[in-house]
């Protein structure tokens, strides 16, 4: 027989098998043993949570041979049929795919017809929101005064498409979504019962990758099990389901807690290197500070963690952390992964939030002891004013060019590109200085990878050299947080002067700026120099009526003049 997977084999067959949903089960059971069941049932919830299951299990226990019962038996010839499908009273129908008036006035015709072999001949009609507003007319009367021995159970995910006059004629179930702690057990269980060897790291991985469904958890364990070799390990679970290992994370958080640009980045290139997606690691970085901060606030309830597996270094970094930075960084991470939704460029955005995260500055962080030391500096200044009235002298207020001192100017944010020195270097640019440049420019990449420097030559990826002199260059960036990372770290721009030494011969300074910022400043520089007719300095001379026409019918820069 063909291998089945894992979700069809363990399909629960009692409601003792359907994973935390008591609230139905319980309601359900009770009802079967008191013969109170309803002509009609509605299920609803998200995918993968039992509906269907619930609703077969309630088929065989309505008509087991030994009912009233709270659970089926599933051995006698009902409940087998019903199992395998081999009753024709119990009908399952998708409603995605017969969702015309046709299908239900079909249904209405035969409904006033007798079960063949059991007891009740029960409709199970899955995906109901799909019928159409004709098909949801045609079932109307039938689902309200049905005979005596037809049941309507019906599933979906989306309730709040299906017409509430429907509804009122149902009992209404909402399956909830399981816990990871639930799926976490019945995928144990299914584990053990089925021979396969896991590690205890690895459940909790896929549990929370199954976002409450428990097919979707199964699902996950069968491409776990066929991924591995011969036993489920932690590594593959996290490779399966994409998200990233709490170590990854740990050392991220404890470089942004230490300020450490360089290796925040050097952690997320390798994590983007690794295939990692960039809104599902914005989207695992927001649940680890979510459960730091649970575990500050309430380290007893476990069971609340969604992300985390409390180790020694997550313990140690909690330590460090104040509730305050936890809301910014929590902050910060949310508006990036709401712009990653809408760009092609999503690295660019994750890139930018760590460093903003790197670089910010805490809120709320004077301790206690510190306003102690305050407090008592203001009541002995008080004391001793007190002593200089009672002897009379006059204290009078300070100056006011001291009172009315202006508040040091902050630094503006962005960055700033050197205007002049790039003017000099356009003065003595030629197209000789910047084609040996380009021409090594791959060479000078492929050893800032050999020096053990790909953090930094990542920042180079959007990079080019527009123009060049005998001993200078203009670097051009695509983001101005990338030339600001790249010409502030004075180890990074030597090591590119000293690389294209090696290859040139010849010693260059590097001028980065910012792409917006280079065009005003080449505009800028065209406009000042009339003499120059799109070439660089040194090749000057009477401008051609052609390319002077040119100029005047789409711009200078849209032209590109060739010798």
């Amino acid at each position: 027989m063909a291998y089945q997977a894992l979700y069809r084999v363990w399909r629960p067959q009692s409601f003792l098998d359907v994973v935390g949903q008591q609230h139905v089960t319980k309601t359900l059971q009770n009802a079967l043993l008191q013969e109170k069941t309803s002509h009609a049932y509605l299920f609803s919830g998200p995918r993968g949570t039992g509906k269907t299951s619930a609703a077969k299990i309630l088929a065989k226990a309505v008509n087991c041979e030994k009912s009233p019962v709270a659970e089926p038996c599933n051995e006698c010839d009902a409940c087998k049929g019903i199992t395998d499908g081999s009753i024709p009273d119990v009908i399952e129908i998708d409603a995605a795919s017969n969702n015309g008036v046709e299908e239900i006035r079909d249904i209405r015709d035969k409904v006033k017809y007798s079960p063949n072999v059991v007891d009740y001949k029960v409709y199970i009609i899955d995906e109901v929101h799909m019928l159409s507003i004709g098909a949801f007319n045609a079932l109307l009367k039938t689902l309200e005064e049905p005979p005596k021995h037809v049941i309507f159970i019906l599933a979906t995910t989306e309730p709040h498409k299906i017409p509430l006059t429907i509804i009122s004629r149902c009992q209404r179930f909402d399956f909830k979504r399981i816990t990871a702690r639930d799926i976490v057990g019945r995928m144990g269980h299914i584990a053990s019962e089925s021979g396969v060897e896991y590690e205890e790291n690895a459940l909790p991985i896929i549990a929370r990758a199954a976002e409450g469904g428990m097919r979707d958890a199964l699902s996950l364990l069968d491409q776990a099990i066929s991924f591995s070799q011969d036993k489920v390990t932690a590594d593959d679970a996290l490779t399966v389901t994409g998200a990233v290992s709490q170590g990854y994370l740990n050392r991220l958080a404890k470089a942004i807690l230490e300020k450490n640009v360089v290796d925040a980045l050097e952690v997320l290139e390798e994590l983007l290197f690794q295939g990692k997606d960039p809104s599902r690691f914005a989207e695992d970085f927001i649940l680890y500070f979510r459960d730091m901060l649970l575990y500050q606030t309430a380290p007893n309830l476990e069971e609340s963690l969604e992300r985390v597996m409390l180790d020694d270094e997550f313990k140690e970094l909690t330590e460090k952390v104040k509730p305050q930075q936890i809301y910014q960084y929590i902050n910060v991470l949310n508006e990036a992964g709401q712009e990653m939704k809408f760009t092609n460029h999503a690295r660019i955005y994750l890139e930018v939030s760590i460093v903003k995260l790197c670089q910010m500055e805490q809120q709320g962080n004077t301790s206690s002891g510190e306003v102690e030391e305050l407090v008592k500096k203001v009541k002995l200044l008080e004391k001793e004013l007190n002593q200089l009235k009672a002897k009379g002298i006059k204290v009078q207020a300070e100056a006011p060019a001291q009172t009315t001192a202006k508040k040091p100017t902050r630094a503006k944010k962005g960055f700033k590109a050197p205007v002049g020195q790039i003017q000099e270097v356009l003065k003595t640019a030629t197209k000789e200085d910047l084609g040996l440049i380009k021409s090594r420019w791959g060479d000078m990449l492929e050893s800032l990878n050999q020096r053990q420097m790909r953090s930094q030559a990542a920042l180079l990826n959007d990079a080019e050299p527009v123009a060049a002199s005998s001993s200078a260059f203009v670097l051009k960036f695509k983001y101005d947080i990338h030339c600001q990372m790249a010409m502030e770290n004075a180890k990074f721009v030597e090591a590119l002067s000293s690389i294209l030494e090696e290859l040139t011969a010849g010693q260059y300074t590097v001028v980065g700026v910012p792409e917006d910022q280079w065009l005003s400043i080449r505009e800028d520089f065209i406009r000042n120099n009339t003499s120059e007719s799109g070439e660089s300095a040194d090749q000057q001379g009477e401008e051609d009526p052609i390319i002077s026409e040119a100029k005047k019918l789409v711009g200078v820069d849209l032209i590109e003049i060739k010798d």
